[in-house]
């Protein structure tokens, strides 16, 4: 094909001429106010899916708004050059977080600019753009520069935009299990993402995955003299200490029964990637004032951070916590707990597993019991996935390091329902930056990101097509 083979400079100085013009669409973007949490700016959500929908009907898709309970999806399919085309779904969300406090903003949030940064790069700022609509149109935008240089796309996409994904995406999985034969693709393209820095693009291949407990023990029947009681008594605040204490060994390894079941070793050529990074324990803790990594030993921080499980105690209560001193033996304690997991690791075994082993420590006369704060496992995508491995080329090639597959600590829970509901794996690739003051007053989008997001997806697109 044209389009593919040798046919991706002019793509390439389109994009660098429309640059302007970009900037144009995606400051009317942000301008409109789509604030999906707060019911006042409803109108202003629909606006936002109504303006995306418009701009892709001008781009040659076949795209609609589809109504919710909340607030509505754009939909948008475009065919490829052929029907044997790659087929990609590319999803991205136009709802932005509230921006309050207002006055810690130091221009309007919703009449964006270009402005110098502090070391003096171009940014854009304003809410929402790099979460995320500066993101997603840097997609859009690519697509656009295909469309005018050759008329088609170099694949089959499919374009999903949603409104409450800083809201919870509450309409999210009825939506995809109800059009989930409309929605399926060979994979999914997420952009809600970053770079590991500014000029190192990254593609997220790990997602840890999340399990929430409340355990609350119980002794006596009520709150006891610890004068009159105190050694006959037992204390369910030190039955709940030792049982938190027992989670983890002398070397931090976690140590509830098979909990490290499904858990892989991440591959030696990625983690001497990771290495080269050349982020060391002093200067990930140095930020927060520590130094001395916790987890388990002989592991760098991103490995523990990015591909390895965690048990964390979130939060403990028991007792007499006011002003003053109160002797008491406490009736109850609790505490929350949180499992980070990875891999393969089953969700509902991990809570199970959990579960007997503090039940095991709790003594004959004392009760103990459970609240379940939610679960979703982890998600890893195969290092050497093909789909991956094109990307990383094509990022590599545009950016002047070459493109680093790292983990994320945290979860999308996107990917996850695209795995879990339509049968598709994603490729994570954004170029947000650290810095950018997300969810925050003052956020801001590099414009380089801007403008070579959009070459970055018009490389990929082309990477992806070619057989």
């Amino acid at each position: 094909m044209q389009n593919v083979n040798g046919g991706l400079a002019p793509v390439l100085e389109r994009i660098d001429e429309n640059l302007a013009d970009s900037l144009v669409r995606v400051f009317e973007l942000v301008r409109i106010p789509s604030i999906s949490t707060d019911p006042a700016y409803a109108g202003d959500c629909r606006k936002a899916a109504e303006w995306l929908v418009a701009q892709l009907d001008l781009l040659g898709f076949d795209a609609s708004l589809r109504d919710t309970p909340g607030h509505p999806m754009v939909v948008a399919h475009h065919d490829g050059p052929s029907p044997d085309a790659p087929h990609v779904l590319f999803y991205g969300h136009y709802d932005v977080q509230p921006v309050d406090p207002l006055d810690e903003w130091e221009s309007d949030p919703f009449d964006p600019k270009v402005k110098d940064g502090p070391d003096g790069s171009k940014i854009i700022t304003g809410r929402g753009t790099a979460d995320d609509k500066g993101q997603l149109m840097t997609f859009v935008e690519a697509c656009r520069a295909w469309k005018e240089v050759y008329g088609e796309l170099p694949c089959r996409v499919t374009i999903l935009f949603e409104g409450e994904e800083e809201s919870g995406s509450p309409s999210l999985k009825p939506f995809l299990r109800a059009n989930a034969e409309e929605l399926k693709a060979d994979f999914a393209l997420v952009c809600d993402t970053g770079m590991w820095d500014a000029d190192t693009p990254a593609i997220s291949t790990g997602l840890r995955g999340l399990v929430g407990e409340e355990v609350t023990v119980e002794a006596a029947d009520r709150d006891l003299h610890s004068g009159y009681f105190g050694g006959a008594a037992a204390n369910p605040i030190h039955i709940l200490a030792r049982a938190l204490a027992d989670l983890h060994d002398e070397n931090g390894a976690v140590t509830i029964p098979h909990f490290y079941d499904g858990v892989e070793e991440t591959p030696a050529d990625v983690l001497k990637q990771w290495e080269s990074l050349g982020l060391t324990a002093e200067k990930f803790l140095g930020e927060v004032g520590l130094s001395i990594p916790s987890g388990e030993k002989g592991r760098s921080v991103l490995e523990l951070t990015w591909a390895r499980p965690t048990a964390e105690v979130n939060g403990v209560v028991g007792g007499y916590t006011g002003e003053g001193f109160k002797t008491v033996i406490p009736a109850k304690a609790s505490a929350k707990v949180s499992f980070r997991l990875v891999g393969k690791q089953d969700p509902e075994a991990i809570r199970r597993n959990f579960r007997d082993f503090v039940r095991a420590r709790i003594p004959a006369d004392c009760k103990v019991s459970f609240e379940e704060h939610g679960g979703s496992p982890g998600i890893q995508l195969p290092y050497d996935s093909p789909v991956l491995q094109k990307a990383k080329q094509a990022l590599s090639d545009e950016w002047p390091n070459p493109a680093v597959m790292i983990g994320m600590g945290g979860s999308i829970p996107v990917v996850g329902d695209f795995q879990d509901l339509l049968g598709m794996d994603s490729v994570l690739v954004g170029f947000g930056l650290a810095d950018d003051r997300i969810h925050s007053p003052n956020e801001k989008y590099a414009l380089k990101s801007y403008h070579k997001g959009q070459r970055s997806w018009a490389r990929i697109m082309a990477a992806l097509a070619a057989r």
